[in-house]
């Protein structure tokens, strides 16, 4: 049995669980630190970046969290769960703290703000097929560093660089888990199992 942890602060949830129990995975969730010792690996959703960084600290998860992911913890992050995974944000708030997972720089809303949310055929580059995917208010990898494999661009905005993996994570600007494409989360499983 393949426990993975849906981070339960803010965001798709219960999307995000009904995507890993389709893939054969048993998904929980997270709000203590206590609750991160079982899992084989975490989904942190998307939903606010700012509010998401804010609540890891009230709930005292962050610094856990970050040490779990260190040590190697699997880590698939959406949206607002793809800044939380990046070492540096263009368009941060003072103060905002990522868990720096990935070696690459994101800008947030960098497909504009709520009312542009759109859907978008992407590359989906380990088969080299066409992937749908929802953005919504969503990030890009602006620069990313050598270490870092891309998963999916899009086209439609110049080949923007939006999915991205190394090592224990991956990180993607759409929200993959309100489509009926499985693909990033059997990705996903697969790093956990």
């Amino acid at each position: 049995m393949t426990t993975i942890g849906v981070l339960a602060l803010q965001g798709d949830v219960r999307e995000h669980s009904a995507a890993l129990t389709r893939v054969g995975a048993t998904p929980v969730r997270v709000r203590r630190a206590s609750e991160l010792a079982s899992l084989d690996g975490i989904v942190i959703p998307g939903g606010e970046s700012t509010t998401i960084d804010k609540l890891l600290r009230a709930f005292d998860l962050f610094d856990p969290l970050q040490e779990r992911i260190t040590a190697g913890l699997p880590v698939l992050g959406t949206c607002a769960g793809m800044i939380m995974l990046a070492t540096e944000i263009i368009g941060g708030i003072d103060g905002q703290r990522t868990l720096g997972a990935i070696d690459m720089t994101v800008r947030r809303n960098a497909f504009g703000r709520q009312v542009d949310s759109s859907e978008i055929e992407l590359t989906w580059l380990p088969d080299a097929s066409s992937m749908h995917a929802t953005f919504i208010r969503a990030p890009w990898v602006e620069s990313y560093g050598e270490g870092v494999e891309v998963l999916a661009i899009d086209e439609s905005h110049g080949g923007q660089v939006v999915a991205v993996r190394q090592g224990n994570a991956i990180a993607t600007s759409f929200h993959s888990e309100i489509s009926n494409d499985d693909r990033v989360h059997a990705l996903f499983f697969e790093a956990c199992r």
